[in-house]
């Protein structure tokens, strides 16, 4: 099987550099003191361009393509694990995955998140398709239906423990590794706390 023709590869890299530029420039002057049309001047595209890519202004800082990769290696681990033990084999897969310099952007991106309260507020329809996208591999490991409320309920109690997890994660300023704080809160709720 062969990877993303040149073109889609182009697509990447323009949505990633729109993305980088993005994040930089929020930083730097302040997510509302940032326009549409300085990303775009930044990531050498038009502001058309850009919203090709992304439909809003928060959408630049919260859209990101985790959710497949998680689902993949969620559906690969072993198929004896329960089900949360099966989401931490998942995340310590997908975290394998990550290059330290993709995992300073998710910091940037998260800070900026937990810190400009629009993204804040935008964000919570992530954590909504993220439940949407997660219940689905959840619910066939255990025989359920997708809208089982049993699994969606438990899919948003990861969801809850891995918000504690990004804003201790910011707390630390990066220093503490994301993926022992996600296995230690996933730990916490498969044994309850006590």
């Amino acid at each position: 099987m062969s990877g993303p023709g040149l073109r889609e590869l182009k697509k990447q890299r323009t949505r990633a550099a729109i993305q980088e530029h993005a994040v930089r420039l929020f930083t730097e002057q302040g997510y509302d003191a940032t326009t549409v049309e300085q990303i775009a001047a930044a990531a050498e595209v038009s502001p058309a361009t850009f919203f090709r890519y992304f439909k809003t202004k928060e959408d630049v800082v919260i859209e990101d393509d985790y959710d497949p990769m998680l689902v993949a290696v969620l559906e690969a681990a072993p198929a004896d694990l329960p089900p949360l033990r099966a989401l931490r084999v998942a995340l310590r897969e997908a975290f394998a995955q990550l290059p330290e310099a993709e995992m300073r952007q998710i910091f940037e991106r998260t800070k900026l998140i937990m810190s400009v309260p629009a993204l804040r507020a935008r964000s919570l329809d992530n954590m909504v398709g993220t439940i949407n996208v997660l219940a689905p591999p959840l619910a066939r490991r255990l025989g359920r239906s997708e809208r089982d409320v049993g699994v969606r309920t438990f899919v948003g109690a990861v969801i809850g423990a891995w918000l504690a997890v990004f804003l201790e994660w910011i707390a630390s300023d990066g220093k503490l590794d994301l993926a022992d704080l996600m296995d230690e809160a996933l730990g916490a709720l498969d044994e309850g706390l006590r």
